[in-house]
C-alpha cells in the first residue's frame, strides 16, 4: 500500500507541475501542425496545478509515515 500511495503522489505531483507550467505559459507543448493546449496562458490551470501538486506532496509524505 505504501508503494501504491507513493506512486499516486508522484503522478499527482508531476501532473500538477505540468498544469501549473502550462497555465503560466512556461510549457507550450504542442505537436507540429497542431494548436497549443487550451491550458496555455490560463491562470486558472496554474491554481489547479499548484493545488494538485500540493496534494501529491501530502500523499507522498503521508505514505512515507506509514
Amino acid at each position: 500500500m505504501k508503494i501504491v500511495l507513493t506512486l499516486i503522489g508522484i503522478v499527482a505531483l508531476l501532473l500538477g507541475l505540468l498544469w501549473a507550467g502550462q497555465g503560466m505559459g512556461y510549457i507550450t507543448w504542442h505537436p507540429a501542425g497542431m494548436q497549443p493546449s487550451f491550458m496555455v496562458g490560463d491562470m486558472g490551470w496554474t491554481y489547479k496545478g499548484v493545488a494538485v501538486a500540493v496534494v501529491g506532496i501530502l500523499i507522498i509524505l503521508w505514505a512515507r509515515r506509514r
